[in-house]
């Protein structure tokens, strides 16, 4: 081959080892070290994901033991229940029947699901709030999942320490 000096020689080692180096660096260590960084990556998005889960997990969980509860209440009520009639029935027994201006029923069906919105809108007049606090607890209280979606109490202008009260019932039925 052709005849080189010392010098020569030791420069064309110098240059062979850097270009060996660069290419270990260039083909070995960068990709190693981008495929690391992209499973660290990958790892950072799989543990949000089941966190995610764990978390989805939790609130099906808390949902299907709610329904499966909401279910048990429903089996329970009497045969042939009716919002309408139980609060007609829980007035009776409150005394506060005489004060009852009107109930209006009403009843909405979803076509997705078994269940119908029955809601009764009822004005209760010149009524003691001594008299209503109780017939408002036997409704929050009863164990035929029903409650009070809204109510608006006015002061009555005739009569001091009396109320008109007008609520929204509502519960499921079947």
């Amino acid at each position: 081959m052709i005849k080189m000096s010392k010098r020569e020689r030791n420069m064309v080692t110098v240059a062979v080892i850097a270009i060996a180096i660069f290419m270990i660096i260039q083909f070995g260590v960068i990709p190693l070290k981008g495929k690391r960084e992209r499973m660290a990556r990958a790892l950072d998005s799989k543990t949000d994901t089941l966190t995610q889960m764990i978390q989805l997990k939790a609130q099906y969980e808390t949902l299907t033991g709610n329904a499966r509860q909401a279910r048990i209440q429903f089996d329970e009520r009497e045969p042939g229940f009716t919002l309408f009639s139980f609060l007609d029935r829980l007035a009776g027994q409150a005394g506060i029947k005489d004060h009852i201006s009107y109930m209006k029923p009403s009843r909405s069906e979803d076509k997705e699901s078994p269940y119908r919105l029955s809601l009764v809108e009822m004005k209760l007049q010149d009524i003691d709030l001594k008299q209503l606090t109780p017939y408002l607890h036997m409704v929050e209280t009863s164990k035929n999942v029903v409650y009070i979606r809204r109510m608006s109490i006015t002061k009555n202008r005739k009569d001091e320490g009396v109320v008109d009260a007008i609520l929204q019932v509502e519960t499921y039925e079947l």
